[in-house]
């Protein structure tokens, strides 16, 4: 019998703080309060728009969050800063992406029974790398002893799946024995924690995925990935435009336009109808109907969003064990969301049954695949 690509083993790693809705409200409304007071002549002469306030219960019912977890709550809470404090490290100490990126992926080799020796290429694929060069891959790479190579990809919120679809490649075509694909979302650097409409979307961690040849496994819960697919179609509806080119515009690199900013509407009308039709196409594309899926490891950015894909595609509302959740608990973590699903959704499944991983968001971009347990 000829070897398949297989998933082996996932890791997650999760942040030690969180912040509640009813934290994070607190401190958007208290900035805001003191905004308006501070800016009350330019609000009532029309110069200035008045900051509206939120509420725990609007965050939850626009996007079914409930809380996030944080890589340094320390500064976020703060009405007098509004972001994170993270301490300056030197160039010979572990990055802080870094430092998330290991331990994600030494919980991912223990599933899958492997060590460094067994892995040959290591892909750190997320929304945001907190430089430029040297990778963050390669950094991951020499602190795990792996030989061989790395490189960072950026896919924004389909990071995840893009590089699960590029070790697969790899895997089948010969070239890698085994690789270490690594979401590191280290998104709150990027959040502005003074929009009321994005404040409360992402938080941190840290997803890992071993890749190997069915030849090789020895996983007792592993998949067969039978098929592989990504689509982009650009679109300026999600941006994030801070970048080294900033320093030589002078522009504000805090300004709302160089963080994270959407259009959630055209985005929530737009990118549905496009996730469901790709999962439709890429199934019938391998002869599986929607009705043969056991499981859905979708994308948790918003859960209205993640009801309608799934009533588009079964003409109903999937059940939990059908499509688990994890944004309530994680929030939006970018590329990260589909994979902390399928960590802590895989393991009651049995020999046969059949999932989709999914990820859609930026660019736009959509990834899947189709898994089967073996």
């Amino acid at each position: 019998m000829s070897s398949s690509v297989v998933i082996s083993g996932v890791g997650l790693w999760t942040p030690t703080h969180s912040i509640s809705n009813e934290e994070l409200v607190s401190s958007y409304n208290a900035w805001a309060e003191h905004f308006n007071l501070e800016n009350q002549t330019a609000i009532e002469s029309g110069d200035l728009e008045a900051k509206p306030l939120s509420s725990a219960d609007f965050i939850e019912k626009v996007s079914g969050i409930k809380s996030r977890y944080i890589y340094s709550k320390e500064g976020t809470l703060d009405i007098s800063r509004m972001r994170p404090i993270l301490e300056a490290r030197s160039d010979e100490q572990v990055s802080h992406q870094a430092e998330m990126a290991i331990a994600a992926a030494t919980a991912a080799l223990k599933a899958a029974n492997k060590t460094a020796a067994d892995i040959d290429m290591v892909i750190v694929s997320c929304a945001y790398t907190q430089r430029s060069y040297p990778a963050i891959a390669i950094e991951v790479q020499a602190a795990l002893g792996i030989q061989g190579f790395g490189f960072d990809m950026l896919v924004a919120c389909s990071a995840a799946t893009f590089g699960l679809e590029r070790a697969a490649d790899a895997i089948k075509a010969g070239s890698s024995k085994g690789v270490l694909v690594i979401n590191p979302e280290l998104t709150s650097p990027q959040v502005n924690y003074m929009d009321r409409d994005s404040h409360f979307i992402f938080g941190d961690v840290a997803t890992a995925v071993v890749v190997e040849s069915s030849a090789t496994c020895q996983s007792a819960h592993a998949f067969d990935v039978l098929g592989t697919k990504s689509v982009t179609s650009y679109s300026n509806n999600i941006r994030s435009n801070f970048g080294y080119v900033t320093r030589t515009t002078d522009e504000d690199p805090y300004s709302a336009d160089k963080l994270f900013h959407q259009n959630g509407r055209k985005v929530f009308k737009e990118v549905c109808p496009m996730a469901a039709e790709h999962i439709e196409s890429h199934l019938q594309s391998h002869g599986i109907q929607v009705s043969e899926l056991k499981r859905w490891w979708l994308h948790q950015a918003n859960i209205n969003m993640n009801l309608l894909i799934s009533r588009r595609l079964l003409g109903r509302d999937a059940t939990l064990e059908e499509a688990p959740i994890v944004l309530d608990e994680y929030a939006n973590t970018a590329s990260a969301g589909s994979i902390i699903a399928f960590a802590k959704h895989h393991e009651d499944l049995t020999a046969g049954d059949i999932g989709v991983i999914c990820s859609f968001g930026a660019g736009y971009s959509i990834g899947s695949l189709i898994l089967r347990k073996r």
